[in-house]
């Protein structure tokens, strides 16, 4: 019987170390079964008491990258949407660049008129009888949580939208409703005011079904910070120039060209993000 390892999560919280945790998250990114079995036994070989998940994930994304950098690109996902920031603007527009591909016809970053104030939304989405008014929480850093506050803040702001929607004509049939985004997770607290008041939540893995892992796997919309064949400050550029997904940067290949990449480098990033767009 092996000994029993604790690591330490971004939350600080101290859990025994799961291999099939690790091998389910290898999957995901659909690297080869004989490559993850290497790189969970070199996990194993460096594993030690109070190691951390963000050392772990280094070393399997290290020879994820060097061997299958696409699969790489799919095993970075929530670290890539930690890029998207600082600003949490591009976390804005990737959320409604979801709700696009899903049929929604949405506005970003829009002054919206309350009952009694204006307020400052980040999208507004609207399909069939559907009206939303979405908030979008950004953290960089994965310690970091939305508490209760953030529906409590978020659900009295939308009580004041729906107030002056419902004022409007066409909007006595439309379902009106308040959601929060989060690039993190949400306290228990939180979950259960947001269920309790009417509130769509979704956050990295909430809920199972619908949370923004899911529904990248699903659509392909991967953002092209999960790419692993620009820089940092080349992803920075891109995303000035309002390119936020991969499936966006392949149809725009002048853009590599624009902000000054080798056109030697052209080819591997754009197979790249045409792989990255495949749904599933």
């Amino acid at each position: 019987m092996e000994n029993t390892i604790n690591i330490v999560k971004h939350s600080g919280d101290i859990v025994a170390f799961d291999v099939d945790k690790l091998i389910n998250s290898l999957r995901r990114s659909q690297a080869n079964e004989t490559l993850i079995q290497q790189i969970v036994e070199q996990v194993k070989t460096e594993l030690y008491e109070g190691i951390t998940t963000k050392k772990i994930y280094q070393i399997a994304f290290k020879m994820l990258k060097s061997k299958e950098r696409v699969s790489a690109s799919r095993y970075k996902l929530k670290k890539a949407i930690m890029e998207l920031g600082p600003t949490g603007f591009p976390f804005e527009k990737f959320v409604g660049r979801i709700l696009d591909y899903e049929s929604f016809k949405t506005q970003v970053g829009v002054i919206v008129q309350g009952h009694c104030v204006q307020h400052e939304v980040d999208v507004v989405a609207l399909k069939d009888n559907k009206h939303y008014m979405i908030e979008c929480k950004f953290h960089s850093d994965q310690g970091r949580f939305c508490n209760v506050k953030i529906p409590l803040y978020i659900h009295s702001r939308f009580l004041d939208v729906e107030k002056q929607w419902e004022k409007q004509k066409g909007h006595e049939t439309k379902f009106h409703q308040g959601w929060v985004y989060t690039n993190t997770r949400f306290t228990t607290d939180a979950i259960q005011y947001g269920t309790c008041a009417g509130l769509g939540l979704v956050s990295w893995g909430y809920p199972q079904d619908n949370s923004l892992k899911y529904r990248i796997d699903k659509s392909g919309l991967h953002p092209l910070t999960a790419l692993t064949t620009i820089t940092k400050a080349e992803k920075s550029k891109i995303l000035e120039k309002g390119i936020v997904l991969c499936k966006e940067l392949h149809k725009n290949p002048k853009i590599l060209a624009e902000i000054g990449i080798d056109k030697s480098r052209h080819q591997n990033i754009l197979d790249d993000s045409l792989e990255l767009c495949k749904e599933h």
